[in-house]
């Protein structure tokens, strides 16, 4: 089975204009009074997280390993009529990137736990590098604490709609004995009450300890370090939040 990153077209059936609004007041909650005119998101996708930035005024730039994801990205953002810079490359090595400082240096969309945790706080440091004296880094990932203490084994999701296809997805997820998990993503999809399609994904995470980013950040020199919800206006106590955010100053 392939993954979903693969396949953007599919990735961005869940996105909505609903959605777009959520995460701009997402990044108008957590920017507010933070001073950042430019963000770089390393993990950038197809955008859809992080390009609300440009409706604050925010100078975007991204990149991913995923061609595929960029080019949704550029479509996105070129419908919109904002002008966003983007590079392929993967996070682990962001010399594409050389010579540039950003008052923002982002992860979005749960990525970090793609690489194991010895190799989490490498990527880190590599976005550090990019971070401008007296600016900030930020990343949201899941909660991996509370799925390892829960270890829930089905995740699902409203359905949401393609034109008059209904679109539903499902996540079963495996826990595994080297402490990695798979997450299985199982898309049908629905016209007549009658199933035609159905794509199933794997994406395999190295689940993180909440203390070990913490920790990272604090080696790196990072004092100023909050913590939110994701999205960060959910009114929840981040430690118990299915998903959370975190935003910290150089």
């Amino acid at each position: 089975m392939g993954s979903l990153y693969d396949r953007a077209e599919i990735y961005d059936l869940i996105e909505n204009e609903e959605r777009f609004q959520v995460y701009r007041r997402h990044w108008q909650q957590i920017l507010d009074g933070a001073g950042i005119r430019s963000l770089l998101d390393v993990s950038i996708g197809s955008g859809s997280v992080t390009l609300p930035l440009a409706e604050l005024g925010v100078e975007v730039f991204g990149s991913d390993l995923s061609g595929a994801m960029l080019a949704r990205c550029r479509e996105k953002a070129a419908r919109r009529g904002y002008k966003v810079e983007l590079r392929e490359s993967d996070f682990r090595d962001l010399s594409c990137w050389s010579g540039m400082k950003f008052d923002c240096v982002a992860s979005t969309g749960n990525s970090l736990p793609y690489v194991s945790n010895g190799e989490v706080l490498s990527v880190l440091a590599r976005m550090d590098a990019l971070v401008r004296e007296g600016g900030w880094l930020c990343f949201d990932v899941r909660n991996w604490d509370r799925i390892l203490r829960e270890r829930q084994r089905f995740y699902l999701y409203n359905p949401f709609f393609d034109g008059e296809t209904r679109v539903n997805l499902v996540q079963a997820w495996d826990y595994h004995p080297d402490d990695t998990m798979t997450f299985n993503l199982l898309y049908t999809f629905e016209r007549d009450c009658k199933i035609f399609q159905k794509e199933i994904f794997e994406e395999h995470y190295f689940p993180i300890p909440r203390r070990l980013l913490l920790d990272g950040l604090s080696r790196l020199g990072y004092r100023e370090i909050r913590q939110f919800c994701f999205p960060a206006f959910v009114n929840r106590d981040a430690e118990e939040a299915e998903w959370y955010c975190v935003l910290a100053r150089k």
